[in-house]
């Protein structure tokens, strides 16, 4: 079997890869060893989403009087909690499955590895094996967890599979890391119940944000109960008598904890073994496939996309890179992937949503800039809906308007941070937002005011 582009793994960059490319007139296959939508649909952002909903509407429950609502209700069913995400997780992946089938797209299940750069093997889970061929192939095995040397396989050491399969909610609970990942699952389970303890080796928690953010999570988190250990490593973790133990050292100090059970999420490493990379020659380094900007290795037929490829770990860059891989094979003219221009979104309460440049960053490259600050607690829709705690913060060229970076904090943000994804696409600069008219109440306002405000031209502060 000949095929214009083969796909080796079904997930958000994958499949959108594959869809494309029959869209376009391809002959296209698909590969994937699990289920499809890879780990994205099936154990990661929408499963996830699942379980912090289910805790946003605890919480609701909970602080129902503020809103004039009396309440008795609140109990917790952990097992009907993940029943509802395992439900949703298996909907999306049979849309997969039927989007791919109405597009023509030929499904193989197997584990793949490369015979040659046009030829790919394929062994099933009964170990009978086939061969396909292809003009073009592409790698979107994603990635999963990164692996903390010399710490134990154990049920009570848990990786977001474990964490999205849990029966019961802990009394203590320790996350390992305080990414996008970390935080999350530190959210969730905070607020249903468990005694949060978060520990990161850098000097900030969500250290990939600006650093205003990132105080901001961790005041909020601190005030939840949620304990938070920065600059601190993690020097073991074991388990003992059903606990897990844990050594977590500073510069000035040695901790000796327990709790019930612990969470790693200490980054992402991406799926390359038993692909038989190296019999190909494709060039990989830290764990991930090298690329260029438009998603090529080294080997003229072969692209590599999403988390196997390079960060940031985001499934909406991996579905960018797979409609860019299946146009690229059509023969049209793509865009380069500029990384500025991807949004970043984290899911924990408040929710955290960036683009682009860092005040740090801004200030490294000595360029010259100006800020606007707008808090939610002077937006009105955020007053009406409960979401007054967070704030927009756009960091803007001084003289050509250009938006260098945005951050954004508070319930909603991830919702509103596209606006600046467009305005970066479209080369939109400060005057146009300043002209723009903003529908009245919401929480888009906010980004006006923001934008406002770096020129001191705010209404409502």
């Amino acid at each position: 079997m000949n095929f214009d582009l083969l796909i080796i793994g079904s997930g958000p960059g994958g499949y959108v890869a594959a869809i494309r490319g029959a869209q376009l007139g391809l002959k296209v296959a698909i590969i994937e060893k699990e289920a499809l939508g890879g780990v994205c649909l099936n154990w990661g952002c929408i499963p996830t989403k699942s379980f912090l909903r289910s805790a946003e509407v605890l919480k609701l429950i909970k602080g129902s009087e503020k809103y004039g609502i009396k309440s008795e209700l609140g109990k917790i069913d952990i097992s009907e909690v993940v029943k509802r995400s395992r439900s949703i997780a298996k909907r999306l992946s049979s849309g997969v499955e039927f989007l791919l089938k109405k597009n023509k797209v030929e499904v193989f299940l197997g584990e793949a590895s490369f015979k040659s750069s046009k030829s790919v093997q394929i062994k099933s889970k009964n170990n009978s094996i086939k061969e396909i061929t292809s003009k073009n192939i592409c790698i979107a095995t994603g990635g999963r967890p990164r692996e903390i040397s010399g710490v134990p396989n154990s049920s009570n050491i848990w990786f977001y599979k474990d964490a999205l399969q849990v029966d019961k909610i802990p009394s203590t609970l320790l996350v390992v890391g305080s990414g996008a990942i970390g935080v999350e699952f530190a959210s969730f389970f905070a607020q249903m119940g468990s005694d949060v303890s978060l520990l990161e080796v850098k000097p900030n928690i969500l250290p990939n944000e600006d650093r205003e953010i990132s105080n901001f999570v961790e005041k909020q988190f601190s005030n939840r109960g949620i304990k938070i250990f920065k600059n601190h490593s993690l020097e073991s973790l074991k388990e003992k008598e059903g606990l897990v133990k844990a050594e977590l050292k500073s510069k000035d100090r040695a901790l000796n904890l327990e709790f019930d059970k612990a969470i790693l999420a200490v980054g992402i490493v991406g799926n390359i073994e038993n692909l038989n990379l190296e019999g190909v020659k494709i060039n990989c380094s830290n764990g991930s496939i090298i690329v260029d900007e438009y998603c090529r290795t080294n080997v003229d037929n072969i692209y590599a996309i999403g988390d196997v490829a390079s960060p940031p770990w985001l499934a909406h860059k991996a579905s960018h890179e797979g409609i860019s891989v299946a146009e690229q094979v059509a023969g049209m003219k793509v865009h380069p992937i500029e990384k500025d221009r991807i949004p970043a979104c984290t899911y924990c309460d408040p929710e955290v949503a960036s683009i682009g440049l860092s005040e740090k960053e801004v200030i490294e490259k000595g360029v010259e800039f100006k800020i606007g600050i707008f808090p939610f607690s002077a937006n009105g829709k955020a007053l009406a809906m409960g979401y007054e705690n967070g704030f927009i913060k756009t960091i803007i060229q001084k003289d050509t308007g250009e938006f260098l970076g945005v951050h954004m904090v508070g319930m909603g943000v991830t919702e509103l941070i596209h606006n600046y994804a467009l305005a970066k696409e479209a080369e939109i600069i400060q005057e146009n937002i300043e002209n723009t008219i903003f529908p009245h109440p919401t929480l888009s306002e906010a980004i006006h005011e923001s934008v406002l405000k770096s020129s001191a031209k705010g209404i409502h502060i």
